[in-house]
């Protein structure tokens, strides 16, 4: 695949520095606000009425919300936050004593607690349980095919082949293998990685920089079958959050790798996703969507698109694109505060409205805690904050 930027198009509207300064403050307190109600529980999704259905023993979403106690401890130096954050410690214990329920997801929510924990305050013990996450994780490396599984058998997913599937999230959890590296000096685990991120880009990536929610090998052979859209529209449709996951993820891959392939995807894939928004700054739930289906608004899919095109400004060499992908970052966080943000809102658990969790499954409108993470992170990257826990 090669780089094509060409049809970048113009922003359609900027806005003013301080909308994002003065944004990030209210949020913070938001969450502050939300502490007392959450308390030890991890939020799941929404409910009609803004408050969250929790997580049960195991959820893949669980580390959202000590990611966003850690991002707001990072910017006030707060310790209600700290404290709120380690609240999770428990939970993240027994999440690792369930190796059953272990899948790629495992950098979703130890990246967000315990590297977090260890990155900002030095806890050991964090550092340790993020590195029994990591080791967990390595075992689903398949060296044969250069990806690592996605999913367990046991989990609700669609029927047929689980044990060589492939999905375009697990880009997100990749820094979890790249931190361990870092942090132990095995190479292993970049390399992984790195060979993961690159069978991705030559299978759940199109030709046309449009993705696959998940792609299928064969379990014995290795070889690959076929790609699906478990939770877009349909097979060859266009998932938005899909698309948000592989630019912020091979942007992420990027800052670690340094390979420039990884960015010129990350770029292209923006590219598509911005001629998407040109008329309005919040994804619908599926780009490809027939006209006669119900336009759901999804609006985790736009902060972690945000969150994706400040990243890549942040890698651009040339100032001019460094400047128009960080407009585009600012015209996806710009919507999302007019249209979708509940900071405002006492009566809301949750930062963001309008998130599409599952629209298969009725879930087509909910605050997520996803959604909420990387709204708070896009408004860092927004103010200029360079350094993360992925």
């Amino acid at each position: 695949m090669t780089q094509n930027l060409a049809s970048l198009p113009p922003c359609p509207r900027e806005f003013n520095q301080e909308t994002f300064e003065t944004q990030l403050l209210k949020v913070i307190a938001a969450i502050k606000r939300n502490i007392p109600r959450i308390g030890d529980r991890q939020p799941m999704w929404g409910t009609p009425d803004l408050k969250w259905q929790y997580c049960q023993e195991w959820n893949w979403v669980s580390g959202f919300w000590p990611g966003q106690l850690w991002l707001a401890h990072k910017v006030t130096s707060e310790q209600v936050f700290k404290n709120a954050a380690r609240l999770q410690n428990n939970y993240m214990k027994n999440t690792l004593a369930l190796r059953m329920a272990h899948d790629h997801d495992l950098g979703f929510v130890f990246s967000l607690s315990c590297v977090a924990d260890y990155k900002l305050t030095g806890n050991t013990k964090a550092r340790e349980m993020a590195l029994t996450a990591a080791d967990s994780l390595l075992g689903r490396f398949r060296r044969g095919g250069k990806y690592f599984v996605a999913w367990n058998e046991d989990m609700e997913v669609t029927p047929g082949n689980v044990t060589g599937r492939v999905i375009i999230d697990s880009l997100q959890n990749m820094a979890l293998m790249f931190w361990a590296s870092e942090e132990t000096g095995n190479p292993v685990y970049r390399e992984c990685a790195i060979g993961h991120a690159d069978t991705l880009s030559k299978t759940v990536v199109r030709e046309d920089y449009t993705v696959y929610h998940t792609f299928n090998f064969d379990p014995f052979t290795q070889q690959p079958i076929g790609g699906e859209n478990f939770q877009g529209y349909a097979d060859e449709s266009c998932w938005s959050r899909g698309m948000a996951w592989a630019l912020h993820g091979y942007a992420q891959i990027y800052e670690y790798s340094k390979e420039d392939r990884h960015l010129n995807i990350a770029k292209n894939i923006a590219r598509v996703v911005c001629h998407h928004l040109e008329h309005d700054p919040v994804p619908v739930w599926d780009y490809r969507l027939p006209e006669n289906e119900t336009p759901y608004r999804d609006s985790s899919a736009g902060s972690c698109s945000a969150a994706g095109l400040f990243l890549i400004a942040k890698h651009c060499d040339n100032p001019d694109e460094a400047a128009h992908f960080r407009k585009w970052g600012q015209y996806l966080l710009g919507g999302l505060i007019e249209r979708c943000d509940l900071s405002d809102n006492p009566n809301a658990w949750g930062l963001l409205d309008e998130g599409a969790s599952f629209v298969h499954r009725g879930r087509n409108r909910n605050m997520l805690p996803y959604g909420d993470y990387y709204y708070v992170e896009a408004l860092m990257r927004a103010c200029g904050y360079q350094k993360f826990f992925w």
